[in-house]
């Protein structure tokens, strides 16, 4: 069975929402949110807080969680995970799953993580990345939200801060949205550490144009369940709305 090891990168010094990992949801530190609700998947074996904070590292440990100290001048959080498996993790298999999610995908779920497992071990591809579901035509047009699509077999083809697919001809398009949910081949994620930025990867400001714009695939898995990647203080107050009422919630906040 293929080893699982899930690191949940976060750093205070968001451009958009500065000391967000910190920030209190129902009364519990967004990146802790992510951090119980990832340990209600029975598939991972570890599971690691990656940052450049003392601040976050200080907090996690007080509840429990492990972490690993990385530099601070990563381009993205995929960066910052294969520096912390390189420092931490020193067993892993060349086919094992590294499992990134992000610090700020405070809706993730357990059921997520088993897809994106699930998907990785029958399809053996180098990157396997969730798309959520957009409901709202302001979510699809907002560039805070980046854009997946992809073709028949379920390969990306494009991530954008733009909406696509275009509605120009079309009264209606399927708007799904890349959640930072990834899993990585061990291997690759080595191999994902030593490739330069690339043009798109640097204009959209999304990492897995770089395995793209490399000729690699990138394996989506379409969920119909909302996520948000809390990026704004109003992405905080919807998120700890939805949390409420989330049965998942009550389970970890007792």
């Amino acid at each position: 069975m293929t080893s699982v090891v899930c690191v949940i990168p976060a750093r205070m010094a968001s451009a958009r929402f500065p000391g967000k990992p910190l920030k209190p949801l129902l009364g519990l530190p967004l990146v802790m949110h992510v951090f119980e609700r990832c340990r209600m998947c029975d598939r991972l074996d570890r599971i690691l807080i990656a940052t450049c904070d003392e601040e976050i590292r200080a907090a996690a440990a007080s509840y429990g969680a492990e972490t690993v100290m990385t530099g601070d001048s990563h381009p993205g959080c995929s960066d910052r995970t294969q520096e912390a498996v390189a420092i931490a993790v020193t067993d892993l298999a060349d086919d094992d799953l590294v499992l990134m999610v992000q610090g700020d995908e405070v809706l993730v779920t357990p059921q997520m993580l088993d897809d994106v497992i699930a998907t990785y071990e029958k399809t053996k591809a180098p990157v396997v990345n969730i798309a959520s579901k957009l409901t709202r035509r302001e979510d699809h047009e907002d560039p805070n939200t980046v854009k997946v699509v992809a073709g028949p077999d379920g390969r990306a083809l494009y991530y954008s801060r733009a909406a696509i697919p275009s509605a120009f001809r079309a009264d209606s398009v399927p708007m799904y949205q890349q959640t930072g949910i990834i899993g990585f081949s061990s291997a690759f994620l080595k191999i994902f550490g030593t490739l330069e930025q690339t043009p798109l990867e640097k204009m959209e400001h999304v990492d897995m144009l770089r395995v793209i714009e490399n000729g690699l695939p990138v394996q989506i898995v379409f969920s119909e369940c909302e996520t948000i990647g809390v990026d704004t203080p109003g992405d905080l107050a919807r998120a700890e709305t939805i949390l409420a009422a989330d049965p998942l919630t009550k389970k970890y906040l007792g």
